[in-house]
């Protein structure tokens, strides 16, 4: 087989687990979003969020279900392409959706109070409360966030999921997690809220784009490919080579991995400067439409 003929076409799409979850989680949402009343005045809000939870939705089947998926095995580049759209742009859109609530009535309402009692009052969950609590905080959730990112992407972890379908899984699963957990904390998504104020939050996301810029720059600078299994592919889609591959990866995850950050950056650096009486008045309008 040629290396043009097993290059990925549009069509190869793969019905997966992440397409079979999506598909789930869209029912559910749909479910949920019919027992739950709306006002009027909120209907055009709600619009908006819905929109958003569909589109992350579709960004992880794109992610993990679309041609990227099986071109990612070949090219280093479209690998990170997979793990900027898991960890900056459908984290991010979830958190925006704020679908918890409509995810959680989607249930059948005996299931939800015996869940509801066993995790908020089941002896046996006090541990998970706990952990919950401890990593749902900024500072731990910063340093699982940055963690994850930089452990999974040394030459050995890295390599590992390219031999593992289950080590790969949970790979993906941890970015998408930790990312969810990390945006949480900068985007309010009643019923969950951040406790912290503007200029802590414009800190916050400085501080994570560091780490991913960190990352772009060693993969940047890079003597030569530093993944042994991209490193010995006998030929890649598009014939670069493996440093350039390496190279381009590293332009993507430093640029259009930054842009959600710069977005939300620049909303708080607006509200931080913006003043009170300016902002409530902003917030009565929008409520009147």
């Amino acid at each position: 087989m040629t290396a043009a003929s097993a290059t990925p076409g549009f069509w190869d799409w793969s019905f997966n687990p992440p397409l079979l979850l999506a598909l789930i989680l869209a029912v559910l949402y749909r479910r949920g979003d019919r027992r739950t009343v709306t006002s009027p005045r909120r209907r055009s809000e709600q619009r908006w969020m819905s929109l958003c939870f569909y589109a992350a939705l579709a960004v992880l089947v794109i992610a993990l279900s679309s041609p990227i998926d099986a071109l990612s095995e070949k090219l280093f580049w479209a690998h990170m392409v997979q793990h900027v759209l898991l960890l900056v742009v459908a984290p991010p859109l979830m958190v925006v959706a704020r679908p918890w609530v409509r995810l959680w009535r989607a249930l059948p309402l005996g299931s939800r109070r015996s869940l509801g009692r066993s995790f908020g009052l089941g002896e046996r969950m006090a541990p998970i409360r706990w952990v919950s609590r401890a990593l749902g905080s900024p500072v731990p959730t910063f340093v699982l966030f940055s963690a994850v990112l930089l452990a999974w992407h040394l030459p050995a972890m890295f390599d590992a999921t390219l031999r593992s379908v289950p080590l790969h899984a949970l790979e993906h699963t941890l970015f998408f997690a930790t990312a969810l957990m990390f945006w949480k904390q900068v985007i309010d998504s009643p019923p969950l809220r951040s406790p912290m104020a503007s200029v802590q939050r414009v800190g916050y996301l400085v501080g994570a784009m560091i780490v991913t810029w960190g990352l772009a720059v060693v993969l940047a600078v890079a003597p030569h490919p530093l993944y042994p299994s991209y490193a010995h592919e006998a030929s890649r889609p598009g014939g670069i080579s493996a440093l350039a591959d390496q190279q381009i990866a590293a332009g993507i995850m430093w640029v259009p991995g930054s842009i959600t950050f710069v977005i939300v950056i620049f909303v708080y650096v607006h509200r931080w400067l913006t003043p009170a009486p300016i902002r409530a008045r902003s917030s009565r309008l929008a409520g009147e439409h």
